[in-house]
């Protein structure tokens, strides 16, 4: 019996399966978004989004774990670098699987694994955070306030206005 055995075995002896998660991850951190099928792409899920957790921690000893996993040492630059700066303040959720169909062949699903903060469709740059919106006093505060009015002009409209513009010839 599989009692509390959860992860994916994905048809592929031990040594298969974590050298294909490595390449797959490496792919994925260097590309930011791979094509996959599901089974594969939510077995690699489990397996780079705690990577992605331990490069926040820029150590040598977290370095180090992250490439005894990876076996690239360009892929581990990238995610020191580039990846864990941007998600430093994400709490989680660093990945995205989006269904594309099925393939031609067997008939597998297949989909596209991205990370969530390098795609520009759904991210806007440069964008600011939306103002707060609260419930409390929202008709009552339209209500009372009323634009000020314009000052009405006096009846002397035919002296020149006084004004910083005009020079005097002496």
């Amino acid at each position: 019996m599989r009692h509390n055995k959860k992860f994916n075995h994905l048809g592929r002896k031990s040594a298969h399966r974590k050298a294909m998660l490595a390449n797959m991850a490496s792919s994925l951190i260097m590309h930011k978004r791979i094509s996959t099928t599901v089974a594969k792409a939510k077995a690699l899920r489990m397996y780079v989004e705690p990577l992605i957790t331990k490069s926040k921690n820029d150590t040598t000893h977290s370095r180090r774990t992250v490439f005894s996993y990876l076996k690239d040492k360009y892929a581990v630059a990238e995610l020191f670098r580039e990846i864990a700066v941007k998600v430093a303040t994400r709490p989680g959720g660093y990945t995205r699987i989006l269904k594309t169909g099925t393939r031609l062949g067997d008939n597998a699903d297949l989909c596209i694994i991205e990370l969530v903060d390098f795609n520009t469709t759904y991210v806007k740059e440069d964008a600011k955070p939306a103002a707060k919106k609260t419930r409390r006093a929202g008709s009552k505060a339209k209500k009372d306030e009323v634009a000020p009015e314009a000052p009405k002009a006096t009846g002397n409209t035919d002296a020149p206005a006084a004004s910083a513009e005009t020079k005097t010839d002496e």
